[in-house]
């Protein structure tokens, strides 16, 4: 088959109405679902209801706690000293090393969304990211607070990966983990995602877990919502 033949997924193709109007149908364009744990994620890239990639990645070097705020924080104001892997740490301390993994996961969530779109065969228009709770704006206030010490390093992972997004031009999409699969089956026009959640896996093979099916979901509600 001659290549002049051919369209590419990523270019606009050419459309002729029945009115002989003839118009360009905007490029496809593909979603990217991210169910993060700690500092890894699962990132499943969907494009018109296809898996276009599934990968792991950790977003932080070796030898840097995943958790500063929660553990080392923690430690710096005197919570949960009695635990067997406590150790001491000032909270200057402790900040400058939130401050070190918080640079970390800025590079590592730059090189693999960048490695991600090198991978994938069209373009990556949008992210979508499980929605932060609302946290003290300093990290001593985050380690400070009860509550807050809790989540902020998870919420620090989320935001690396998003403002990695914006720099590849990418718009973040922040989901709701309770009503995204609602989300994705009214993307899909089904009353159900489950279904088409269940047959993607068996479509890919192991592993198909419930993080995977959940940033799968995160994906397609994400694709729904984008400009047609």
């Amino acid at each position: 088959m001659a290549a002049a033949n051919t369209t590419r997924c990523d270019e606009p193709s050419t459309v002729v109405t029945c009115s002989g109007l003839v118009t360009k149908r905007a490029p496809r364009t593909a979603s990217v679902g991210v169910a993060e744990n700690g500092n890894s994620a699962v990132l499943i890239t969907v494009a018109a209801g296809d898996v276009l990639d599934r990968r792991r990645i950790d977003l932080t070097e070796r030898g840097l706690p995943t958790h500063p705020h929660h553990h080392e924080g923690s430690w710096a104001i005197g919570r949960y000293l009695d635990s067997p892997w406590a150790r001491p740490i000032s909270l200057p301390d402790a900040i400058a090393l939130v401050e070190r993994v918080r640079a970390s996961a800025a590079r590592g969530a730059r090189d693999a969304l960048e490695s991600l779109a090198s991978a994938v065969r069209i373009p990556i228009a949008s992210i979508a990211l499980r929605v932060c709770p609302e946290l003290p704006p300093t990290i001593e206030e985050r380690i400070k607070d009860n509550r807050a010490q809790t989540v902020a390093d998870s919420v620090m992972y989320r935001e690396a990966l998003a403002g990695a997004a914006r720099a590849l031009g990418w718009s973040v999409h922040w989901y709701d983990r309770e009503r995204v699969r609602h989300d994705a089956a009214v993307a899909l026009g089904r009353p159900d995602v489950e279904p088409f959640l269940d047959a993607l896996g068996r479509k890919l093979g192991p592993p198909w877990q419930a993080q995977h099916k959940l940033a799968a979901a995160a994906a397609i509600a994400a694709c729904g919502s984008q400009p047609r």
